[in-house]
């Protein structure tokens, strides 16, 4: 149940007969206003635009429009008053009986309560990660593949059918670079001294075990032969172990995906999903034969003072048009990106989400530029940038061992705090915003770590339904028996307050998943459980507030219904950030 979407309904019912009356325009065409909880609680329960957005188009005076809704709305049963405020905002209040009922239907929906249609059970393709397969994940990736997995759960709560997918970037100088690095762990394992690490390969330790492996599997036969036969089996081989290592650190993080798709594979096996991407521009006349400027304050590296295969990427809003083959024939990097995800739309996703390093802003235009062109404009492709994280302990940068050689690893951070305090912490800030990371603070048991506050409110309330039980026998705390309790006993202004918190959660839900932003649900969780603390703390202050009424079980099991459907609520929206919600705490 969304009761903002509900009063959004009413509303449009009313205009539409305003409409039939005479008293709005007949052929008014009704544009999409807002149904929202009011910033100022003094102002009601749901604060409504209509009046002001209908205003222009209907050539009428806001306040007008408002009163005539105002007529309309209070008629109904569960309304308290209507009130006309400033221009012609409308807000509505409602009796307490619309708050009390909530807490049934929260119980009856159970953890469907929030779930949203607004997905209608579309494909979805949430690309995140995708790091090179040459080592172990950092911190930054860290992020990413939170935000990402977070995106993916809220999504599919939203109604949509999700596919979690990691590009494997297996072609290219970087994956060579690995495979002599591990051929050079190879060798030592072999009982050679290979001495320095040479500039230019991967020194991190993670490699030893892959030589090591590569020992035991050939021996010291591929010591004996050129590098031309040996590289592609070393290749294979470390690329191999490094997303067994990858996937290792993400399952550390409770990350999975449904499908690694391999660049590699855009060329191999006989075909070349490139060209067929490439061709595929070519016939919207989007390709064409020219040279590029050379880029203002930096080399390029696709760049080149000679005629080249273009792709018309300025038709879709990017600043430039890109190249896609060199003038040797070769691909740029960017080609296979367009392959790539060429590939998607041919899969059948219309709706397309990155997720992409700070590194890459420059990126998208571009990328929106290809999916914009190759889908004609059906297909929606969405980036999202997660930015950097700043590691601190007490306060002051934090360093901590590098496995890697070269950077802090992701499961360092993971081994260090563990992994609920890791998820909920990489999504307590905007993705867009730089986030600094505090061993100390995320550990603590406070009010100022959020991942505590949040689990404690959990537990607290899983807490109160045993201690009821000891406290009143025969007390039934089935849902059967919590949705039949007398909810006009939950009369408090903090219940009340607390019940208000819950509805909002469906409407979150909708626009944090149309805006593809998991961290609204951090935020709000933050707030519902300061909620439920709060009426906590007022019952240790006012004994007829507390929850447990050892001598009125009428009352306590109303209480309980409501602690009950806080529980719900708070479970789910841990759910969608994927961390854990526990009955104990210690």
């Amino acid at each position: 149940m969304n009761l903002f979407a509900e009063v959004a309904a009413r509303v449009t019912a009313a205009l539409e007969a305003l409409k039939t009356e005479g008293r709005l325009p007949a052929d008014l065409v009704l544009p999409s206003f807002d149904a929202e909880p009011p910033r100022d609680v003094g102002h009601g329960d749901v604060a409504i635009n209509a009046a002001l957005v209908l205003a222009k188009p209907a050539k009428m005076k806001p306040r007008d429009i408002a009163e005539a809704l105002k007529a309309k709305l209070e008629t109904a049963a569960d309304v308290e008053r209507v009130d006309v405020a400033g221009p012609g905002f409308l807000n509505i209040t409602f009796k307490p009986q619309v708050w009390q009922t909530l807490v049934r239907t929260i119980l009856q929906e159970g953890p469907r309560f929030g779930a949203g249609s607004i997905g209608k059970g579309e494909k979805l393709n949430v690309e995140y990660v995708s790091a090179n397969p040459t080592g172990p994940m950092h911190v930054g990736h860290c992020r990413g593949a939170v935000f990402g997995d977070a995106l993916a759960n809220l999504l599919v709560f939203a109604g949509y059918e999700v596919t979690r997918e990691y590009y494997i970037n297996d072609a290219g100088g970087q994956v060579n670079v690995l495979a002599r690095s591990a051929f050079l762990r190879y060798r030592e394992a072999l009982g050679e001294d290979i001495g320095a690490i040479p500039e230019g390969l991967y020194p991190g330790e993670y490699l030893k075990p892959v030589g090591a492996a590569l020992a035991a599997e050939h021996g010291a036969s591929l010591r004996e032969i050129p590098e031309e036969r040996w590289l592609p089996v070393v290749r294979q081989f470390a690329i191999s172990k490094m997303l067994e290592m990858i996937k290792d650190d993400l399952a550390a993080l409770n990350i999975t995906h449904e499908v690694f798709f391999s660049e590699a594979s855009l060329t191999s096996g006989g075909q070349d999903k490139v060209k067929t991407a490439i061709d595929a521009l070519r016939q919207k006349g989007l390709i064409y034969e020219g040279k590029l400027e050379k880029p203002k304050g930096h080399d390029d590296a696709e760049w080149e003072d000679r005629l080249q295969t273009l792709f018309k990427s300025t038709s879709f809003g990017d600043d430039e048009d890109r190249a896609l083959q060199k003038s040797d024939g070769s691909y740029t990097y960017f080609a296979g990106d367009v392959a790539y995800h060429y590939d998607k739309l041919q899969r059948g996703f219309r709706h397309l989400i990155n997720v992409f390093g700070a590194d890459h802003v420059g990126y998208i235009p571009r990328m929106k530029a290809a999916v914009a062109a190759l889908s004609g404009g059906e297909a929606d492709l969405d980036i999202k940038v997660v930015q950097l994280v700043r590691l601190f302990k007490a306060g002051e940068p934090y360093k901590m061992s590098k496995r890697a050689g070269t950077f802090v690893t992701l499961r360092d951070v993971v081994d260090e705090v563990g992994r609920d305090p890791v998820r909920y912490m990489m999504l307590y800030r905007k993705n867009q915003e730089t986030l600094d990371f505090d061993f100390a603070k995320v550990t603590e048991q406070s009010k100022d770590n959020p991942v505590f506050y949040v689990q404690y409110a959990h537990a607290r309330a899983a807490s109160v339904m045993r201690n009821a039980t000891e406290q009143i026998a025969g007390l039934n705390l089935s849902v059967e028996a919590l949705q039949a309790a007398d909810l006009t006993l939950l009369a408090d202004t903090g219940e009340i307050d607390l019940i208000k918190r819950l509805a909002a959660f469906p409407k979150l839900v909708e626009g944090a998943a149309s805006a593809h932003e998991p961290h609204r649900i951090a935020f709000y969780l933050y707030d519902l459980a300061s909620a439920l603390h709060t009426q906590w703390t007022r019952g240790n202050d006012s004994p007829h507030l507390r929850f447990i009424q050892a001598n009125d079980g009428v009352a306590t099991s109303a209480r309980l219904a409501l602690i009950a459907a806080t529980k719900t609520v708070i479970k789910s929206g841990l759910e969608i950030l994927g961390v854990e919600a526990p009955d104990v705490m210690r």
